[in-house]
């Protein structure tokens, strides 16, 4: 019988990293959940998801904000399941103000978890994926990966990185079995975007319905959220067989946007 592979997947406590621990749960994965909230606050998702797919699911708290938590994480996959076959980077943070406000320390926060911590992620599985021949590696950036916004600094900053850090390990790992590739979700319809609208709504006396089309989704020629399902189901085809061949690319799903 194929020994079952193993996915670790950071922020996958809910919205978009919950979706693609669920894509790859239902493509015979074992998954490591990981995320800031307590294991009580999670364990009746972390139960559903190994029941439903029959999987073995772990939840790890592991503070991604500095290299010994990262290293944490991924000591902890491997030596429960003894290997860990896809990485998927997804935990980040956000923060937005003018330039000369920017505070020091969430400029310092937001590289750390959005870039740094998918550095130290990549170098400590990518010694296992050359030794067994296979791996897949997918960071999930943004559109404004690929695109700016005005006070996003350290954000837009973060993602372009990633995306460069992509394309230079798809290189080094290009003759490795392993691919590397990133996907570039748009604004996407989560828990934290849905929490986002009524106060938006407030705040600019609009209605709700008014905030989804003209505010939130301004940047998005088809004026509709992607979901979690549709990142998952992506990261899902990018971890498969049909899939080798994609590597150092950034894939949007963002309805048009960076297509304008």
């Amino acid at each position: 019988m194929t020994e079952r592979k193993t996915a670790v997947v950071t922020g996958s406590s809910s919205g978009i990293g919950l979706g693609i621990a669920r894509a790859l749960a239902g493509q015979g994965m074992n998954i490591v959940l990981n995320g800031i909230e307590s294991e009580e606050q999670v364990e009746e998702m972390r139960a559903r998801i190994a029941n439903e797919f029959g999987v073995d699911v772990t939840y790890d708290r592991a503070n991604l904000m500095n290299p010994a938590g990262v290293s944490e994480l991924m000591t902890g996959a491997e030596a429960r399941y003894g290997r860990v076959d896809v990485l998927v980077n997804n935990a980040g943070i956000q923060f937005v103000s003018p330039i000369e406000e920017f505070p020091d320390d969430k400029w310092q926060a937001i590289l750390n978890l959005n870039l740094s911590a998918a550095f130290y992620a990549i170098k400590a599985v990518v010694p296992g994926m050359k030794a067994r021949g296979w791996g897949r590696i997918i960071n999930i950036a943004s559109a404004h990966g690929l695109v700016a916004s005005p006070y996003k600094s350290a954000y837009v900053a973060a993602k372009h990185g990633l995306l460069g850090l992509t394309k230079t390990v798809a290189l080094e790992m290009a003759e490795q079995g392993t691919t590397v590739n990133a996907i570039c979700p748009g604004y996407v319809w989560t828990p934290l975007v849905e929490k986002q609208v009524p106060d938006t709504a407030r705040a600019r006396g609009l209605t709700e319905e008014q905030v989804k089309r003209d505010v939130l989704l301004a940047a998005q020629p088809t004026k509709k959220f992607a979901t979690v399902e549709e990142i998952g189901a992506l990261a899902a085809f990018l971890c498969s067989d049909n899939a080798a061949s994609i590597t150092g690319t950034a894939l949007p799903v963002d309805g048009g946007w960076t297509a304008q």
